[in-house]
């Protein structure tokens, strides 16, 4: 069977994600006219007409689950882990795999497509207050709790409802490149490609337990001068706090270590330094408290999955190079 690159199939049921669902329909069900080719995007559902969403909004399926046939991409916008994937959907989506098409999850749409048995060897993720449910669903899959999205031999993935709006925007990208991408991303107004993963939105216990409330004034401290040295002796005197009891209390507060926490944040401050400006990496580098450029890469690598240069490019549209500073340019 033919499938047309260019058509987006959207599954809906009786449960529907409306936010899951107007990501999809922002990216690929808007007309373009100055963009050609362009996608054109069909609802489908098990059965046409009207269907209710959680959030008091209504989704309209204009076609039935025939309309999977012919989608070179299909999307799974949410689903609830304790709803069973209706059979003929599974076939629809083993068979779409089978021919060749895309298969894309938004938040908890990887639910169902855990449930049809076409995720094999590939790593998915979902929203990161699922992920631990997934991988206890379905404990022969790969789960990923911290990535924005997978992309893993035509089965795509996204974290949380927004995300959706990433994995679209990359699917975008790959199809027309770029500069497409970019600019619909402008006209969404959204960046047009957000590296690292979802980690940086876990609701981290800081402030739950009342004997871990000391940490708020310090945790500010180190977010507003993360440029600045810390150990963690100065850091436990900071809060009459003994290393040892510090260190433990801090993880268990925060979920990770204080080295850890203090290189996030450097990061966070290289990513804004990146940003707005055209300065050496080198320069970046010692602005936001790393020894070099090379620490620099090493970390942001490890943390935003890019370099600074490519992150550069992407969000301030410097071209440069990574220019390291001489002693006595510093």
């Amino acid at each position: 069977m033919h499938r047309s690159p260019w058509t987006v199939a959207v599954v809906v049921d009786d449960d529907a994600h409306a936010f899951e669902y107007a990501c999809v329909a922002a990216v690929f069900g808007l007309p373009r006219p100055d963009l050609s080719p362009w996608y054109s995007m069909r609802t489908c559902g098990p059965r046409t007409g009207v269907f209710d969403t959680r959030t008091l909004m209504q989704v309209v399926a204009t076609h039935t689950y025939a309309g999977l046939d012919r989608a070179g991409t299909i999307v799974v916008p949410g689903w609830r882990p304790e709803v069973p994937v209706p059979k003929l959907l599974v076939r629809k989506l083993q068979r779409a795999q089978d021919q060749g098409a895309r298969l894309v999850s938004v938040c908890t749409g990887a639910f169902a497509l855990a449930a049809a048995g076409v995720v094999g060897q590939r790593t998915i993720t979902t929203h990161w207050e699922r992920t631990a449910t997934l991988a206890k669903m379905y404990p022969r899959i790969s789960v990923d709790p911290n990535v924005l999205y997978t992309d893993e031999d035509g089965l795509l993935t996204s974290a949380g409802s927004a995300a959706g709006l990433d994995v679209c925007l990359h699917i975008v990208r790959k199809d027309c490149g770029a500069e497409v991408a970019n600019s619909v991303a402008r006209s969404l107004v959204v960046a047009p490609h957000r590296d690292g993963g979802q980690q940086q939105f876990v609701d981290a216990p800081i402030h739950r337990k009342a004997e871990d409330n000391v940490f708020a004034k310090l945790l500010t401290e180190l977010h507003e001068r993360p440029q600045e040295y810390y150990s963690v002796p100065t850091l436990a005197k900071k809060v009459h706090m003994s290393p040892r009891t510090f260190a433990r209390r801090f993880k268990s507060a925060t979920g990770t270590t204080p080295h850890r926490w203090i290189i996030r944040e450097r990061i966070k401050m290289a990513q804004r330094v990146l940003e707005v400006s055209d300065a050496p990496v080198d320069a970046v580098a010692t602005q936001c408290g790393f020894a070099d450029a090379q620490v620099l890469r090493l970390h942001f690598r490890r943390e935003v999955g890019t370099s600074p240069t490519r992150y550069r490019r992407t969000f301030n549209g410097d071209e440069g190079d990574e220019r390291v500073m001489a002693p006595s340019q510093r």
